[in-house]
Formats: structure tokens, sequence, C-alpha cells
């Protein structure tokens, strides 16, 4: 799932939290959530049984400022522990970029323990990945609970290949960050192993002082968060709109050539090395609309051109939000986006059968206006 932004040079990569039902995984998200500060998190999605027991999966977006020169979200997700739940657990698993492993301290729980961690293993390798060569943290959850096995019997049963490892008690949070930043530093060393993580800047002799290191970064935004964030914050929601820029931005003229994205969806293989290719608009979009402008260039690739117009018009209007309040126009015009191409644009509405030229001017309108963005500095202005 690991995608690379070029131009902002950000990454977003997942992360699962696997493990037996009941060992704490969903506890450890909702404490990650509550720990986050709102301008650094998403909204929590879980979905759970009458006992509370998740049944498809938690997912909780997270963003973290810098990791040497690189922006990076994470996305978390949690997978259901019960054995009949086994199809989903491999779907989530689809594209991940590490995975936490919650075990459950207590005695009983520990043929449970087994079972889930073979599982995770066997399910890994049909999405073609070896689990020894994959980025992998334990977390020994339910510490604060009495006659839980010793750390040295639980290390011997289950990590015997000597990953990092976590004492935690998600219940009040004890160990919990302590494990999000070491699978953190896995999954960004894996990524540039794979070169799927560009290599960081060249220090420039009197350029100031470099960014702190990932742990140092991770401690800076989860942790205090009832105080202001330094520098502009980038929210997940709905928040103000930075305010917008009053550099003049040169105007473009339309370029009379059908973009043809190429967007790669497989996950990433322990075995890949090369890097991710991206669609032209993926290549633009900022993190906030990364996700929205993939899902028009794999629209388009499959020859759902409706669909793509459908999802372009979503995109640009979350995109000119940016610009502040108003009307489309009215943000459009601060933004110097072509007007006569932004009025075609919304006619394609009205159309009733929508071609693969209407889809691909629909991107091309799309690729505008994050050109515009960029230059001018939103929506991730410093």
């Amino acid at each position: 799932m690991s995608s690379v932004n070029l131009m902002a040079r950000e990454v977003a990569a997942k992360i699962v939290f696997y493990g037996p039902g009941l060992s704490g995984k969903t506890t450890t998200l909702r404490k990650i959530y509550e720990t986050v500060r709102p301008a650094h998190r998403g909204e929590m999605m879980s979905i759970a049984t009458e006992g509370d027991r998740t049944l498809f999966f938690d997912f909780l977006p997270v963003k973290v400022e810098r990791v040497g020169d690189c922006s990076v979200r994470l996305a978390l997700y949690t997978v259901p522990g019960q054995v009949f739940y086994n199809a989903t657990r491999k779907l989530v698993l689809q594209g991940a970029d590490g995975v936490v492993f919650v075990a459950d301290s207590q005695p009983e729980a520990m043929d449970a323990n087994r079972e889930s961690l073979a599982n995770l293993e066997e399910n890994l390798f049909e999405h073609g990945i070896r689990l020894d060569r994959f980025p992998l943290v334990m977390q020994w959850n339910k510490r604060d609970l009495d006659s839980v096995l010793p750390v040295e019997v639980l290390r011997k049963e289950l990590n015997p290949r000597g990953v990092p490892e976590f004492e935690t008690a998600a219940t009040n949070g004890r160990g919990v960050l302590d494990t999000l930043k070491a699978i953190t530093r896995l999954v960004i060393k894996d990524l540039r192993a794979k070169r799927i993580v560009p290599p960081p800047r060249p220090t420039t002799p009197g350029a100031g002082a470099q960014p702190a290191g990932l742990e140092a970064q991770l401690t800076q935004h989860l942790q205090n968060r009832q105080q202001p964030p330094p520098g502009p914050q980038v929210s997940f929601g709905g928040g103000p709109a930075p305010a917008l820029a009053t550099a003049p931005v040169p105007r473009v003229a339309p370029v009379a050539v059908v973009p043809q994205p190429r967007v790669e969806v497989s996950p990433v293989s322990a075995t890949q090395t090369g890097p991710k290719l991206l669609g032209a608009a993926s290549a633009l979009a900022s993190g906030d609309m990364f996700d929205h402008a993939r899902a028009a260039e794999a629209a388009f690739m499959s020859g759902e051109y409706a669909t793509c117009v459908t999802a372009c018009t979503d995109a640009i209007r979350r995109a000119l939000a940016f610009a502040g309040e108003g009307s489309l126009a009215q943000q459009a015009y601060l933004l110097r986006v072509d007007g006569a191409d932004l009025l075609r644009f919304q006619g394609l509405a009205t159309q009733q059968h929508i071609r693969v030229d209407d889809a691909a001017f629909a991107l091309y309108v799309l690729m505008q206006v994050f050109v515009r963005l960029n230059a001018v500095g939103l929506p991730n202005a410093e």
C-alpha cells in the first residue's frame, strides 16, 4: 500500500495490528487515537459485534510531520481475532508495510497466540511475503494484570527471531506509543531499502538545523497534545482552510495532450526493489488529496469514465476549498485556474454519455488545480 508523492516528499504507509481475539488490538488503536492531536489524526472507524469484538477492522490515519525530509502518513488497521474471519484478516493484510503482533500475556491465551502468529505467517506468504523478512514488532499486552507469563516465556514461544518487543498495558496506554515508534522506524527503513522512500537530501552547509530524528518527531507530535503544535497545522478533517499566499501564479495554457495515468495498486512484495509508479494526478497531489486522485486514475484505467469524472468532481471541489471560503468560481479565480476549462469541466455533469476524452479532460483539470495549489504552497504551506 505504501505510496510516495515525490513532489511533496510525502510517504503513506500501512501498519496492521494482528493477534488473537481480545488481545487488545482495538484498545491499542483507541489509546493512540486519544493521544494523537486532533490536527494529526483522522476519524477512527470501527465495526464491532455485541460483545465488543472487532468484526471487520479498525482504521485510524495518523500524520507524522517529518522523517528526515519526508512527511509520513500512517494508516493503522486491526484485524478480527476470531479464526472464522480469516478471509477478512487476509484482505486487511493486503498491501501492509509492517505488522505489530499483539499477544495476550495471560497463560490461557498462549495457544491462541501461537495459532494467530502461524496464521499471520501463512496469510503473508499468500501475499508473496515472508514473515522473517518483513517489518514486525511484538507487543506483549495486558502486563498490568496479575499472573501473566514472564517475558522470557513469551519471547521463547513467539519471538525466536528476536524482533523488537515491548511490554504494554493498552487500557492505560503504557508502552503503546513506544511500539508505534518502533514499527514506524522499521517500516521506513524497509521502504528505503526497497527504494520506495527517497533518500534524505544532502545537507547544505549553513542551511541551519536539520529535522530531528524519527523518535523525536513522533514524541513531539503524539505526546503533549494539549499544547499547540509549532507552525501551521494540517488536519485530516474539515478545519479552517489556511490563508492563501498572495504571490502571483503564472498562467499556463492547456496542453492538448491526453494524459495517460498509470496506477500501481498491487501490494509491495518483499522482493520489489523499484519505486512504485504513480499516475500524473497522484504525483501532483498532496497527502490530503492523494487517495482522491488515485481513485480517479483507477477509474480511468478501468474504463469507468463516468466514475472518473465523478471522482474528479469531488477531488476538485475538495482541492479548491483550500483556497478559502467562497463559491467554486471564486476559489478557482484566486488560484488562477483557467475559467474556460472549469466551465467546460462543469458541463460534463450534464452529459448523458461520458467518453474517454471527457474523462481525460477531467483529469487534466484536476492536475491543473493541483499545480496551482503547489505553486502557492497549499495545503501544506510551511
